[in-house]
């Protein structure tokens, strides 16, 4: 099954691929890797803010994570030029959760992404992947993702 017809059959569409909000480009394309920068939580509400230990649940950081991985999937087809069906794996993600420092579920956290990649992808959304804590994210966001991927 192609990803384009995986996300509509789960109800999901890309959205464009969000702008830098700095000094810094979305991607970058080395050979057939692109690197994507830090995506971070935004729903169809707007940004996901937050603390995780102080106010938001595990499930919380999850779902933020998953609109995290929407957000890289939307930056990897922009650099495939609209074809994400070129995307051939994801290699590496490095998840930053907002976190108090007793907070020690921060891999439970970015399994919302790395779930979500895996249910889209199957066997191509299988990762290496790192989850630290962050005392504080941009506009304070409750979960910022990077990832590299391999593209055809």
């Amino acid at each position: 099954m192609s990803i384009t017809d995986r996300l509509t059959e789960m109800g999901v569409t890309l959205p464009d691929a969000p702008a830098p909000a700095a000094n810094y480009v979305p991607f970058v394309q080395v050979g057939n890797l692109v690197y994507v920068s830090g995506q971070i939580s935004s729903g169809p509400d707007g940004l996901i803010l937050g603390k995780l230990g102080d106010g938001l649940t595990v499930e919380d950081g999850a779902t933020a994570a998953k609109y995290c991985a929407i957000s890289l999937l939307a930056q990897v087809k922009a650099a495939c030029g609209g074809d994400i069906e070129r995307l051939v794996r994801v290699v590496k993600l490095t998840g930053f959760v907002n976190s108090t420092p007793d907070f020690t579920d921060q891999p439970k956290v970015v399994n919302g992404c790395s779930d979500f990649l895996g249910e889209v992808l199957g066997e191509r959304g299988q990762h290496a992947r790192a989850a630290v804590s962050a005392p504080s994210l941009p506009l304070g966001v409750a979960v910022e993702i990077d990832g590299i991927f391999e593209i055809a």
